[in-house]
């Protein structure tokens, strides 16, 4: 269970605790509390959710989408919450709302959960949250947003007889008619509109990262670190820098960046509710629901048109093709190559040669077999130590795995040794590697490279004692990144190339 869920049925069952030992109050005291779901209770809209799980689940059913949106907006919502079943129990539920709907309720107060998503949706939060009396939301006729919602209520407590929890202009005619009105997560602006037209008694602000940060952690910059693979060729081949080649080499750093970016929003994107359950990637943006969906759903095709373009426009059409065999690969692995048990890892060290292999067509450079094969061994080593690593932080039993993997908690001993055993024969493919001609014709002191064996071998060595000792949490080449081991010896291994020329 992830720590969300974790969190959100501890903090329920206390506060239900106290509410047996607090003293009754009456309802007729406070006005019954109205709190709305999408973007207020949760950080996160069920139209969205429900509609990515169900072209998740059945790709096909997209050709469905416009006849039921020409019959309305509440008929879509019907029509896609009928496909799918959401779990209810780990969405990004905003845990300081949460609270105090539950203090309220201890005290015995009604509270009304209405929304403008399905009502069938809306029904099932209720029955796992336990606070609300009655639910109130979208039918296949009725569209319960805005006026619509605001009607409703009136109809039902009268005018200025019911407190409402809100976050969105949507829901300015709703607080204009409210006793008092709750904003939650609102912008400077929203908050000055809402108290022009309705006496603001609370405002719930977000916790999450929002705006720039937001998106950064969306596009794992991070990550942009992987293309730098595109380089290697120079560095392996010597040729004469110049200004074209370095142009080129940066065009194919930020198509693959940019392709990358978009695919790792698809990726996210359908891994929602298993993101939601891991202890780590239940902070990602839109798993957490700092970024919104259809924001994501627009950026993608950008982030993936501009990667494509600078391609297209900058670079030969076999980098193009090789950009679109990566694009193609990322989509069946998060589709489905990613819970087949080794074929994932090969995939993961494909992606990592094939940015080599695409950076030489990009700059026009050879690309040796003898660099293609030290790629293969010696990323296919890091996938495994990932692998590895995550059954190991998640301290998973022999015969339990981890939701869309392949691997039980007894593969850790057998990926360890495949990790290494692959580590090491990247090592022994440099060593014949560095007595070829090759090598001796284009170095001046060639001996001096030998010395990069041994800072190779430490490096995957020290990486796989820090896997099996769990304290290597992520990705290894992430990891390097705030490894001040790493750092020292990259610099030297530079410096002795830079020496052997």
């Amino acid at each position: 269970m992830s720590q969300n869920s974790t969190t959100l049925e501890s903090t329920s069952a206390s506060l239900r605790k106290e509410a047996d030992q607090a003293c009754p109050t009456t309802s007729q005291e406070s006005p019954v509390l109205c709190v709305d779901l999408d973007g207020t209770l949760i950080a996160t809209d069920l139209f969205w959710e429900s509609l990515v799980l169900m072209l998740k689940q059945a790709p096909l059913t997209v050709v469905c989408l416009p006849f039921w949106a020409c019959r309305g907006p509440a008929y879509l919502k019907q029509a896609v919450a009928r496909r799918v079943t959401i779990d209810v129990r780990h969405l990004p539920y905003r845990m300081e709302v949460l609270s105090w709907l539950t203090h309220e309720h201890a005290k015995r107060r009604r509270l009304l959960l209405v929304t403008g998503s399905d009502l069938r949706l809306a029904q099932a939060v209720a029955a796992h949250l336990g606070l609300f009396t009655d639910v109130m939301g979208s039918q296949g006729d009725t569209n319960l947003i805005g006026p619509a919602k605001r009607d409703a209520l009136i109809t039902r407590f009268g005018s200025h007889g019911f407190d409402y929890v809100g976050n969105s202009s949507a829901d300015l005619p709703v607080w204009s008619s409210a006793n008092a009105a709750i904003l939650v997560a609102p912008s400077s602006m929203l908050i000055r509109q809402a108290q022009r037209t309705a006496r603001v008694a609370r405002v719930f602000h977000s916790g999450n990262p929002s705006g720039l940060l937001a998106w950064a952690k969306a596009f794992r910059l991070h990550q942009w670190i992987k293309n730098t693979l595109v380089f290697l060729p120079i560095i392996a081949a010597h040729p004469p820098l110049e200004i074209s080649l370095v142009a080129k080499a940066l065009y194919a750093f930020f198509a693959f960046s940019l392709c990358a970016s978009g695919l790792y929003l698809v990726n996210d994107l359908l891994d929602l509710p298993a993101d939601r359950r891991h202890p780590r990637k239940q902070h990602r943006p839109l798993a957490s629901g700092a970024l919104r969906i259809p924001h994501a759903l627009i950026a993608i095709p950008i982030l993936v048109s501009a990667g494509f373009g600078l391609a297209l426009t900058n670079l030969p059409a076999y980098f193009t093709c090789l950009l679109a065999l990566y694009a193609l690969a990322t989509l069946g692995y998060s589709l489905s190559l990613k819970k087949l048990a080794i074929i994932d890892v090969l995939t993961l060290a494909g992606f990592y040669t094939l940015r080599v292999l695409a950076g030489g067509v990009a700059l026009g450079i050879h690309i040796s077999a003898w660099l293609l094969a030290f790629s293969l061994f010696f990323f296919l080593s890091l996938a495994l130590g990932k692998r590895h690593s995550e059954l190991r932080f998640r301290k998973v039993t022999k015969f339990e795995g981890i939701e869309r993997r392949a691997y039980l908690g007894i593969d850790k001993e057998a990926l360890g040794i495949m990790g290494i055993i692959s580590g090491y024969l990247s090592v022994l493919v440099l060593a014949l590697y560095l007595t070829s001609e090759e090598v001796l014709m284009r170095h001046e002191r060639p001996q001096l490279l030998w010395l990069l064996c041994p800072l190779l071998l430490y490096w995957i060595s020290r990486t796989w004692l820090l896997a099996h000792r769990g304290t290597l949490e992520d990705d290894p080449l992430i990891v390097a990144l705030r490894d001040p081991h790493s750092y020292a010896v990259a610099a030297t291994m530079g410096l002795l190339g830079i020496l052997a020329l």
